[in-house]
């Protein structure tokens, strides 16, 4: 647990949240500002930074995302998380995004599946 880690302090108990599940090893909450209906984060309780930081608490918090996304019966959804500030993370604390998708919700992902190579996104 790091003591200015905003996760450690929910998992701990320390802060507030709105939890949807618990577990020994993590916590399921509604983010502060959900993208869509049902959106959660499965957190792990141990600090770890983001998925490739430990392999072992990555796998184990993603089993973790998916029951949670069988229990809750969703049948669209996305599994998101980021690794460093140039692929969006913002809390330096492992955290997979939930999200319920339906046809309508009008949620634009960071890409539309067209490929750039790395000398076209530099112009």
């Amino acid at each position: 647990m790091t003591a200015s880690c905003v996760f450690c302090a929910i998992t701990a108990g320390r802060a507030p949240a709105q939890v949807v599940k618990e577990w020994d090893d993590a916590i399921a909450i509604v983010p502060l500002g959900p993208v869509t209906a049902g959106h959660v984060l499965v957190i792990p309780r141990a600090h770890v930074a983001d998925f490739a930081d430990d392999p072992e608490v990555t796998g184990a918090t993603a089993r973790r995302a998916a029951q949670l996304c069988r229990d809750l019966h969703l049948v669209h959804a996305n599994l998101i998380t980021s690794r460093g500030a140039e692929a969006t993370q913002t809390v330096y604390h492992l955290h997979l995004h939930l999200v319920p998708r339906a046809a309508t919700d009008e949620l634009a992902l960071p890409w539309d599946g067209v490929r750039t190579t790395a000398e076209e996104a530099s112009r």
